[in-house]
């Protein structure tokens, strides 16, 4: 099935051209870090985490969500989502691969991936999120390809897969609660130190994921006539509206227990984000943009009228998604870091090579979605 990612049109040629281009920058402005350290970078000793693990946290989210059209289809027979399934594996396989990515160009030298790997600690909690997103990769990029070849095939799925999609479910939750540990673990780091931190990861991954499966799916029905199927896209638009919803609630319990305690410690992180801390205020402006958008998003996918127009649902869904991302990027990474334990300020600002290397690496998780969903819209084209 491979080879119908081979031939297209000029309009998919010239998007592949376009993602390659972006690869290629990216990557010289790897061995640029590469020749110089993480010094070409806004990172610091105080702010040692800054737009890579921002994007790898949002990534694991995206790639966890796809558990919201597995889980429909496959244990409640919900056969809606039966077109939109292996979109959303497909995806997940995306996400994760700039997940990893991301964690390697973090590690400024690529050798110390390899440390992971000769002096395994099953105490780290970076072994252990090295364990579940390599398994989740694997388990996703076999089933939506056994999926996708019975399909092709006219064959039902091979019965082997089944048990795999079991264990890929509890697996989705698994990528992001390990994640959400690296951080709450800290405890030296009150803006992380909560037990909800691990629910609210998952409640915004499934709103941010489902919301890029959307949109991607109404591009797809746009320029190449695959058709996920209006009442899947609908049902997966309400699932996106509830768990935005689960996500503000979070947020506020998150407030109310922050502010009302007054815990200095705990306090000045949430000040620092949303109205500035001794004269700084550099991502004020993101936290309310994220603020905003997520309001706005939310109403128009509760709102049957607007959810049920798709030009307005993209607008929704784009909307939720950057809100997310601005969230769970930067809005998460770099307040757990302001101020320090000893009350240090330090501003952080990515540089142009850091953004370059995250376009690059945004770039190349596009690029195998691309491909993947080639196949997948040449698999139903003949069909």
């Amino acid at each position: 099935m491979i080879e119908k990612a081979f031939s297209g049109s000029r309009s998919y040629w010239s998007w592949l051209a376009f993602l390659l281009v972006v690869i290629g920058v990216g990557f010289l402005s790897y061995l640029h870090q590469w020749n110089l350290g993480l010094s070409v970078t806004g990172l610091s000793r105080n702010v040692s985490w800054g737009l890579y693990i921002a994007n790898f946290t949002f990534f694991v989210g995206v790639a966890a969500s796809a558990v919201m059209v597995v889980l429909p289809y496959y244990l409640h027979h919900t056969r809606e989502f039966g077109k939109m399934t292996v979109l959303g594996e497909f995806l997940a396989v995306g996400a994760v691969i700039m997940s990893v990515l991301f964690i390697f160009v973090d590690l400024g030298q690529p050798a110390r991936v390899l440390n992971v790997l000769l002096y395994p600690s099953p105490r780290s909690l970076l072994f252990w999120d090295m364990i579940v997103l390599n398994g989740y990769l694997f388990l996703n990029l076999l089933i939506g390809w056994a999926s996708l070849d019975a399909e092709h095939k006219g064959e039902p799925p091979v019965r082997w897969a089944k048990p795999l999609v079991y264990v890929s479910i509890p697996w989705a939750i698994s990528i992001h609660t390990v994640t959400a540990f690296i951080y709450s673990g800290l405890g030296a780091r009150p803006f992380w130190l909560t037990a909800l931190l691990a629910p609210r990861f998952l409640a915004s991954a499934f709103a941010s994921g489902p919301a890029l499966l959307i949109m991607i799916s109404l591009i797809l029905k746009r320029f190449s006539g695959l058709d996920a199927g209006k009442e899947a896209v609908q049902k997966v638009a309400q699932i996106a509206a509830y768990a935005l919803a689960i996500t503000i609630f979070f947020l506020l319990v998150e407030l109310f227990t922050v502010f009302y305690s007054s815990v200095p410690e705990h306090k000045e992180h949430f000040e620092y984000l949303l109205f500035g801390l001794s004269g700084h205020s550099s991502l004020v402006p993101w936290t309310w943009i994220s603020l905003t958008l997520i309001g706005i998003a939310f109403i128009l996918f509760l709102n049957p009228a607007t959810r049920k127009r798709e030009p307005i649902l993209f607008v929704s869904c784009l909307a939720a998604f950057v809100a997310i991302w601005i969230d769970k990027g930067l809005g998460l990474i770099v307040p757990g870091f302001i101020p320090s334990p000893l009350g240090e300020i330090t501003t952080y600002v990515p540089t142009l090579p850091e953004t370059l290397i995250t376009a690059g690496i945004w770039a190349c998780g596009f690029l195998v979605i691309s491909v993947l969903y080639k196949v997948v819209v040449g698999v139903r084209s003949e069909k």
